[in-house]
């Protein structure tokens, strides 16, 4: 390859990689535009929810079926830690941090000894979580105005022409049945 064409090689995939550069750039930096091009992230809520009112009901001296039907099945179990079960709750929401919540019931000879747990909420707090805001303002209309049905043509009817009518067949097929069968 000869000097004059490796250069102006060389001086096009310069000039490329600016208009990428220069094409990167020109997104405008203001919020309303980076919120347009943000992906959208779906509410994530992760383990098992225990709400004030559950713990509430759980006392010492509970076996650990029972402490099973009103919390469920512990996130966390090890055979290091026996007597003790964990459950953790995470939820994480586009634009605000993410939450965790712990409760840990220990135990002694399978009943419950005593419980540690952060600050729970109650179960409507919990549920007003998870309630999206509605949209304000006035709710888009769900029929066309008879001005806005002038603005398309009117539909074409094609007419429907009857069936052509066919030669009868005279094909012999056999039975399906052999023949002589009750």
């Amino acid at each position: 390859m000869s000097h004059s064409l490796f250069r102006r090689t060389a001086a096009l995939w310069a000039a490329l990689a600016c208009l990428g550069v220069v094409g990167c750039s020109s997104v405008p930096s203001t919020s309303k535009a980076i919120d347009a091009v943000s992906p959208y992230k779906i509410d994530l809520v992760q383990g098992n929810v225990v709400t004030r009112e559950q713990l509430a009901y759980l006392k010492t001296g509970m076996n650990r079926a029972l402490v099973r039907d009103v919390l469920g099945t512990p996130l966390l179990t090890s055979v290091f830690h026996a007597q003790r079960w964990d459950y953790v709750f995470t939820m994480q929401r586009q634009g605000a941090e993410s939450q965790s919540r712990r409760v840990t019931v220990f135990f002694k000879d399978d009943v419950i000894e005593h419980i540690e747990a952060d600050a729970l909420p109650s179960e409507a707090e919990f549920v007003s979580t998870l309630k999206s805001t509605p949209k304000k303002g006035p709710l888009p209309a769900m029929e066309a105005s008879p001005e806005s049905l002038k603005l398309f043509p009117p539909p074409v009817v094609k007419p429907v022409a009857p069936p052509a009518i066919l030669p009868s067949a005279t094909t012999n097929y056999p039975p399906l049945e052999p023949l002589g069968t009750p």
